[in-house]
């Protein structure tokens, strides 16, 4: 198992495990009839952590899912516009969800510089 063991003072060990071996555990989980719990306990991992482990890699490459990013408050996120071919408006589409709560909000290109202040107003 590529794990390293993390000292913090005052605080219990913590593991931090590499990139192949998620992506290993994360692999096991999407065999046909394969419990998430068995892998997480012949791993010696928490079944919760692999759920999120393996829910967030299927959300990363779900073709033509909406890009999810975690933004921390203040933190811009430049995003590149598609390309204007002139076959008609393309608008800014940001889709927002916390909780059970989803927004769907439509800016209209032209206006990108109008947005980004919004957003920077809305995630203070």
């Amino acid at each position: 198992m590529d794990t390293k063991l993390i000292e913090a003072p005052g605080r219990r060990m913590r593991r931090k495990h590499s990139a192949e071996f998620k992506a290993s555990v994360i692999r096991a989980c999407q065999q046909p009839g394969v419990s998430m719990a068995s892998v997480a306990l012949a791993n010696g991992l928490n079944a919760t952590m692999l759920r999120k482990w393996v829910v967030g890699a299927e959300r990363a490459v779900s073709p033509g899912a909406p890009l999810a990013i975690a933004v921390q408050p203040g933190t811009f996120v430049p995003l590149a516009l598609p390309h204007d071919d002139g076959g008609g408006r393309r608008d800014i589409r940001i889709e927002l969800a916390r909780g059970n709560v989803r927004i769907t909000l439509e800016w209209p290109r032209e206006g990108a510089a109008e947005c980004a202040a919004w957003m920077r107003e809305l995630l203070r």
